[in-house]
């Protein structure tokens, strides 16, 4: 055994530790994820999972984001095929950064709304 392993039950959704990510990511479904795009205003669609489930793997993987700047570049990247931010806008017109990752029931990372420039991710 391990000596070295640490189980944390209460994960600080900061931590940099993947083991806690995948605890706090456990108390999350799709029903969850539908209740919040609910009361958003989203009516969500196949193309809006697919988004929210890349959201959620990336967290999953890296953790918080410094910057919504990062995120938002990352996703317009993955979904240049489908038409990069217009898709993205066109699923979450809230901002696909700030609205994703709520639906996502992830942390919705800093500087999501910088409202000196107009922007929302």
């Amino acid at each position: 055994m391990n000596k070295n392993i640490i189980i944390d039950n209460d994960p600080d959704t900061s931590s940099s530790r993947k083991e806690d990510r995948e605890i706090q990511l456990q108390g999350w479904d799709q029903n969850k994820g539908l209740a919040v795009a609910k009361d958003i205003g989203l009516a969500m669609t196949d193309e809006h999972w697919v988004v929210v489930d890349y959201l959620r793997a990336r967290y999953l993987e890296q953790g918080d984001s410094e910057r919504a700047r990062e995120v938002a570049e990352e996703l317009e990247t993955v979904f240049a095929e489908q038409g990069g931010s217009k898709f993205l806008r066109k699923l979450f017109p809230g901002g696909p950064v700030t609205q994703g990752s709520k639906v996502a029931g992830l942390p919705v990372p800093a500087y999501s709304q910088d409202m000196s420039f107009g922007t929302t991710y």
